[in-house]
């Protein structure tokens, strides 16, 4: 398996389970609705558990651009594959939405309510404020970043098994931090799904929040690249 693939493979994992569980739970008629907020932040944990897990020994299991962009910054990925790795990571995203609607078409068409149809896809916020929203963006990513390059240096990896404390990290910042915007904390998660609500026949669906859609990009890619600059100071 190429690293491309293997972040293709490892992204779509991650929004399959990752989005998989958000339908579980908000969707009508599901055997999880109603399960709350517990049990979408343990099924994001294991979806980058799972997709992290899954694609480290081939490409390092990014499955994220903030993650990428910050590794590069940071001196420790190869800046040249930056845009295949973005690519590879979105096309992963996309493939990985659609499957959710297919698993859950019925109960896409048996829910009404077009916002909790998007809430699927893609994050927003709980009170929309552009400043504050892309400051809770930045801050989830920035303890999202500095964590994998703390926790993966030579002297503390466990090599494929990263992707556990990787995991339980993306646990801690959903029941703590996600509060405010859903925790996108990676712009091919959002991003990339949210563009499957747009194109997919998704029955009764409600715009797809376009002119939220560019803060669980930007602040991702700040927090990841604020992150890069304290490592490479605490080195």
């Amino acid at each position: 398996m190429s690293p491309f693939i293997g972040e293709i493979t490892g992204t779509a994992l991650l929004i399959i389970l990752g989005d998989g569980v958000v339908a579980n739970v908000i969707l009508n008629k599901t055997k999880g609705n109603n399960g709350g907020l517990i049990a979408i932040t343990f099924g994001w944990a294991v979806a980058v558990f799972v997709g992290v897990y899954a694609s480290a020994a081939v490409s390092g299991g990014h499955l994220n651009p903030a993650v990428t962009i910050a590794l590069a910054q940071a001196g420790k990925f190869p800046s040249a594959d930056v845009p295949l790795y973005i690519a590879a990571q979105f096309i992963g995203a996309m493939i990985g939405a659609f499957l959710v609607w297919l698993a859950y078409k019925q109960h896409f068409d048996d829910t009404e309510d077009g916002n909790i149809k998007l809430g699927v896809f893609c994050t927003a916020p709980a009170i929309r404020n552009t400043g504050y929203n892309l400051t809770s963006e930045i801050i989830g990513t920035f303890v999202l970043v500095i964590g994998v390059l703390l926790m993966t240096k030579s002297t503390n990896s466990l090599g494929s098994l990263d992707a556990l404390p990787v995991g339980l990290l993306v646990l801690g910042i959903g029941l703590s931090l996600g509060g405010p915007t859903g925790y996108a904390i990676n712009p091919a998660r959002d991003l990339g799904p949210r563009i499957m609500h747009f194109l997919l026949p998704i029955k009764n669906k409600r715009d797809s929040d376009w002119s939220y859609s560019w803060i669980p990009v930007a602040g991702p890619i700040i927090g990841g690249l604020l992150a890069a600059v304290v490592y490479k100071a605490l080195l």
